[in-house]
């Protein structure tokens, strides 16, 4: 297992979250060493789908990309609807990208990348729903339960995107080994 030790990832969350994307997630940055932090639009409480819930650490306003080694975005539709209408969110959605940091997109998660213009030229998975606008945007769409991009250039951030939580191993093996390099 990769070691996370002085690794912070940020989660970009808001309510209606699918708790396994994060709380499995969490769990295993954790057990590598890494921090999770909980970055939300708004000042109270994220609740999953499930029930899940998890104070937010900082607001999506506060948040700055130089802060973070790695950022996941965890699905659940209106999680990752909401967030699209937050600039705060797409800016660091767009400042980790511009950082060239690792940007980890699960399900319906990945849609932010399209507002944040991250998906331009890049080979990634999804949530099956979001095929048609992923490649509006740019993005060659694959059906894999997990793909790694890693870009061509200098300051290419690594994408490591996962179609739905049924994936939720290979994409936590992915996250772990990646943002761990």
């Amino acid at each position: 297992m990769s070691d996370l030790s002085r690794r912070t990832v940020a989660v970009l969350t808001t309510t209606g979250f699918e708790d396994a994307e994060i709380s499995r997630v969490k769990h295993a940055v954790e057990e590598a060493g890494g921090r999770v932090l909980i970055v939300a639009p708004e000042d109270s409480p994220v609740i999953g789908k499930r029930g899940t819930s998890y104070d937010p650490d900082m607001l999506s306003g506060e948040a700055d990309a130089a802060s973070f080694s790695a950022l996941l975005l965890p699905g659940g539709v209106s999680n990752a609807d909401r967030l699209r209408t937050d600039a705060a969110a797409v800016d660091l959605v767009r400042g980790m990208v511009a950082a060239g940091k690792p940007v980890a997109a699960i399900c319906h998660g990945a849609w932010i990348l399209t507002d944040a213009d991250a998906v331009q030229g890049r080979t990634l998975t999804s949530s099956p729903s979001l095929k048609t606008d992923l490649v509006n945007a740019g993005a060659d769409w694959v059906d894999e339960a997990v793909h790694v991009d890693a870009g061509e250039g200098a300051g290419k951030p690594l994408l490591i995107t996962s179609r739905t939580k049924a994936d939720l191993e290979p994409f936590i093996e992915a996250v772990i080994t990646h943002v761990g390099a």
